[in-house]
């Protein structure tokens, strides 16, 4: 009898935790660029990617086309009952803010902004503090002096990378000339691989032999022209030292996958939580890439002086100035 008693308590306990994930429906809304752009909505991809492989959930996902569409698909999938529904990119805010009031039962994400909503997480980098990393690092590859950054749209948020990259260029080299660009001032920047190639070409001309880009999609034509000029790149987000091996120095990498990953599970456990975290080197949300790809380009001089920066801006004995801040920069 106490087997049979047992028995059925553990039938009961799987069946209550299969109806748990039956009703359990996370989401994940894209932005501008598609999921594919081998940089920031590909990780949310991956993080999502991972989460159904470990567990067999399944999750909704959409691609917008514009942004006339972020409003009627995040209140579609609130009322389709998808819960949390994470939100990749800082352009969903003033959707978030209209839409999260109405459903409070819901659970959001929204990851590169603040939403100060009671049913929202958000999940922000310092990404100056990884910029300026890669930053050493391309200070030291240069054999120029002269190194580039091509932004995507023009916006305070990628002010953080912009930053932060020159900090790190004029601390380990202070007669190094930054060259600075960005693709537009419209989401469109965020998509057009053609003009990012334009601007690294221009760039190259005027002697840059290092271009770091925090420029989502359009990115891959920032990589693809340095990479056919003989050139080294500088990925950005998602690792994209593997895209040209031996000429993207190094990626400045930031945890949109595990922002992801951390919120389905922690939502399918009941472990779900509220506010604010700003991830950065001493959270492991940014760093830079090293591996198989790149192993080469990274000398032993190198990757001291880039460890050492990472251990003074985890200690506080090197400050990297937040662009969110006062949306100045100090390094020019």
């Amino acid at each position: 009898m106490k087997r049979i008693v047992l028995g059925l308590l553990a039938a009961t306990g799987m069946a209550t935790v299969a109806m748990a994930q039956e009703d359990f429906s996370p989401a994940v809304l894209y932005d501008l660029g598609g999921k594919f752009d081998k940089s920031f909505n590909e990780l949310a991809y991956t993080g999502a990617e991972r989460f159904k492989e470990e567990t067999g959930i399944a999750y909704a996902e959409f691609e917008i086309s514009n942004d006339a569409q972020r409003e009627q698909a995040l209140r579609r999938f609130a009322e389709r009952g998808h819960n949390p529904i994470v939100m990749a990119g800082f352009t969903w805010v003033e959707y978030l803010n209209r839409v999260a009031p109405e459903y409070p039962d819901v659970d959001f994400v929204i990851i590169d902004d603040k939403v100060d909503q009671p049913n929202v997480r958000s999940v922000v980098f310092k990404e100056y503090e990884g910029s300026y990393l890669v930053g050493v690092l391309a200070a030291l590859a240069s054999e120029t002096g002269t190194v580039g950054f091509v932004g995507g749209m023009q916006v305070p948020l990628i002010g953080k990378f912009e930053c932060g990259y020159v900090g790190g260029v004029k601390a380990t080299n202070p007669d190094a000339t930054v060259i600075r660009n960005y693709t537009g001032d419209t989401p469109a920047a965020w998509n057009d691989p053609t003009k990012g190639a334009e601007i690294t070409r221009t760039q190259i001309d005027q002697g840059a032999d290092v271009i770091y880009h925090a420029a989502g999609g359009t990115g891959v034509g920032v990589l693809q022209a340095a990479a056919d000029a003989g050139k080294l790149g500088i990925g950005v987000d998602a690792n994209q030292n593997y895209l040209h091996p031996g000429h993207v120095l190094t990626s400045m990498v930031k945890g949109v996958d595990v922002a992801v990953y951390n919120a389905f599970m922690d939502a399918m456990n009941d472990q779900f939580t509220y506010g604010l975290q700003d991830l950065g080197l001493a959270e492991g949300g940014v760093g830079y890439a090293l591996d198989e790809y790149n192993a080469e380009l990274i000398t032993d001089e190198m990757k001291a002086a880039v460890e050492e920066a990472e251990a003074k801006i985890i200690s506080g004995e090197i400050q990297v100035h937040n662009f969110l801040e006062d949306n100045s920069c100090p390094y020019w």
